[in-house]
C-alpha cells in the first residue's frame, strides 16, 4: 500500500480564489480551464468554470453579437462597451457570489483581454479602455492569471482547425493578433506577482501539469497564511 502523503481536503478557509486565463486565439484557454477544473475537483475543491463573454444568459447574447462574422462590424468603442456590459453582469451574477461562497472561479478571459484586444489590438486610448473596464468590474481583481502564450500563426491554425468556421476575431489580420500578444506581454510585465506566462507549444499534458502545479502552490500558500 502507498505511503505517499495525501493532500488534506481543502477547507477554503482563505476564501475564494479567482483564476483567469488569457491569451490570443487558439492558445488553449478553454482546454486548460477544463483540465484544471477537473484536477481541482479531484483534490476536493469547489470550482466554478465560466468565460467572457458569455458567462451569463445576457452575456451569451452579447457573445453571439461580438463573435459572429458580419459585413458591418461594430465600431471599436461599441465593441469595448459591449464587453464591459458583459463583464458588469458577469461579475455581479456569477463571479462575486462564487467567491463569497469560498469557491474557486476559473474564467476563460477577463479584463486583461479587453485591454489587450480593444486597447492594443484596436488602438483605442488605453486610459479610456482601463477606465471603462475598471467601472465594469468594480474593483474585482484576479488572484492568479495564466497567460497561455504561443505564436499567433500557430494559435490561429489551432483555432480554425478546432472550430471549422472562423469567428470575427479569428478573421482578423495577423498583425492584429501580434499587437494583441504584445499587449498581453506588457500586462504580464506590469503585474509579475499575478501573472504566470506558460508556453503552450509543448504537449497539452505538460502545459496542464504546469498550470495545475502553479495553482496548487498558490492555494497552499493561502492555506498556510
Amino acid at each position: 500500500m502507498s505511503t505517499a502523503p495525501r493532500r488534506a481536503r481543502p477547507t477554503n478557509r482563505a476564501g475564494g480564489l479567482f483564476v483567469t486565463f488569457e491569451g490570443i486565439e487558439g492558445s488553449g484557454k478553454s482546454t486548460h480551464v477544463r483540465h484544471l477544473a477537473r484536477a481541482l475537483r479531484a483534490a476536493g475543491y469547489e470550482v466554478v468554470e465560466t468565460r467572457e463573454p458569455g458567462g451569463t444568459p445576457l452575456g451569451q447574447a452579447l457573445r453571439d453579437l461580438l463573435l459572429a462574422p458580419t459585413s458591418t462590424p461594430p465600431e471599436p468603442l461599441t465593441e469595448l462597451l459591449l464587453y464591459c456590459a458583459d463583464r458588469a453582469q458577469h461579475a455581479a451574477e456569477v463571479i462575486r457570489p462564487a467567491l463569497a461562497a469560498g469557491r474557486i472561479v476559473l474564467c476563460d478571459r477577463f479584463a486583461d483581454s479587453t485591454i489587450a484586444y480593444q486597447g492594443y489590438g484596436r488602438g483605442l486610448d488605453l486610459d479610456t479602455v482601463r477606465a471603462l473596464d475598471a467601472r465594469a468590474r468594480g474593483g474585482l481583481e484576479p488572484n492568479l492569471t495564466f497567460l497561455l502564450d504561443c505564436p499567433p500563426a500557430a494559435g490561429l491554425a489551432r483555432a480554425q482547425a478546432r472550430s471549422g468556421a472562423a469567428d470575427r476575431f479569428e478573421q482578423e489580420a495577423l498583425d492584429f493578433h501580434e499587437a494583441v500578444r504584445r499587449g498581453f506581454h506588457a500586462l504580464a510585465a506590469s503585474a509579475p506577482a499575478r501573472y504566470r506566462i506558460v508556453d503552450t507549444t509543448p504537449p497539452a499534458a505538460e502545459v496542464g501539469e504546469r498550470v495545475r502545479a502553479e495553482t496548487l502552490a498558490v492555494l497552499d500558500g493561502r492555506g498556510a497564511a
